[in-house]
């Protein structure tokens, strides 16, 4: 094999042959992909069909704590799991600049294969194109997930009910001030790296026993929790308070951010979630997650209220005062996933 990618690895030809027998195959083994179809057959399945997608752009390519490709899987599979669904099958697809290192690309699709494999969710299906020098910067995934959607749950961003709890699965802001220590170049220090990982197993866990319970789930990537708050609130039409005690911070995050002059409210997370339940519940459904290694953080941040139309989202501060909430404006962090 060659050891840059070059615009023959994207014609169809031999060389895109070699690229996905001698690479891709190498570390992607499903039945499906293998076949090398331009469709994937999945089984027979009685169940609501859920279907995402989303392209990740992050820069830099790799990070502490994971790389573009085991983000791609992980964000995926977690967008699904946010609508209660079951992830059946993920597809991969690759826009990849000519010249782009193959040593670098084989690194990102064995993450791709373990993050797929460790979650039990296949790559079945997948796409590479290559483009010259300059039309793209080094390397933008594209990932859809299918999964199934129990009858039994109904989840959604609108469903948030006046007097329910907010539980938030784990600390704040680790890969968004991952992120921004990489691309300003700033050694932090301290336990500091990306959260990504998938959060199918801890929803499938407050879900298996669960009548009802659990109304809103969702995961605050892009604009962080203050963002995500307020979506379920104008969604939902309701007010919703969380108190600033108890939102759980990294020490060295919160020294991070507030040397950096960033909220942690607003910065974002790629393996955490959102979880609006009934009041009555919250405590079970708290202890369930701190159970597992992926909600070994989680904690009960706030409750949701009457509200008015547009909804709205305040933070007790620790001194007893309020702070609005709004939706995050701008784009203090580029390239972020």
């Amino acid at each position: 094999m060659d050891t840059f990618i070059n615009l023959d690895h994207g014609s169809g030809g031999l060389a895109s042959q070699h690229l996905i027998g001698n690479l891709f195959l190498k570390y992607l083994t499903s039945p499906q992909l293998r076949d090398l179809e331009d469709c994937a057959v999945l089984g027979e399945y009685a169940g609501r069909i859920a279907l995402s997608t989303d392209s990740y752009v992050v820069d830099p390519l790799f990070f502490p704590g994971g790389d573009i490709g085991c983000l791609a899987v992980h964000g995926t599979i977690n967008d699904l799991v946010m609508r209660g669904a079951r992830p059946l099958a993920l597809s991969l697809a690759l826009i990849i600049e000519e010249g782009f290192a193959l040593d670098r690309l084989e690194r990102i699709i064995a993450s791709v294969a373990a993050a797929s494999e460790s979650a039990g969710v296949a790559v079945v299906t997948g796409d590479t194109k290559v483009v010259p020098r300059g039309k793209v910067d080094q390397l933008f995934i594209n990932t859809s997930g299918i999964g199934l959607a129990s009858h039994r749950h109904d989840i959604s961003g609108k469903k948030a009910q006046p007097g329910d709890a907010v539980i938030l699965s784990g600390t704040l802001a680790d890969h968004g001030i991952t992120i921004m220590s990489c691309q300003a170049g700033i050694e932090i220090g301290g336990d500091i790296a990306s959260d990504t990982q998938p959060l199918h197993r801890l929803v499938g866990a407050l879900l298996e026993n669960d009548a009802g319970s659990v109304h809103v789930l969702r995961d605050p990537t892009r604009g962080g929790l203050a963002t995500s708050l307020c979506e379920i609130a104008a969604a939902s039409r309701v007010d919703i308070t969380i108190e600033e005690d108890r939102l759980p911070i990294k020490p060295a995050v919160g020294t991070a951010c507030e040397l950096i002059g960033l909220d942690p409210l607003y910065l974002a997370n790629e393996g955490k979630c959102i979880v609006v339940c009934d009041r009555d519940g919250a405590e079970e459904l708290l202890q369930t997650m701190r159970r597992l290694p992926e909600g070994r953080d989680a904690a009960l941040i706030g409750w949701v209220g009457e509200g008015r139309a547009e909804g709205r989202v305040s933070l007790t501060t620790r001194i007893g005062g309020s702070r609005l909430l709004e939706p995050l404006t701008g784009q203090p962090l580029p390239r972020i996933c």
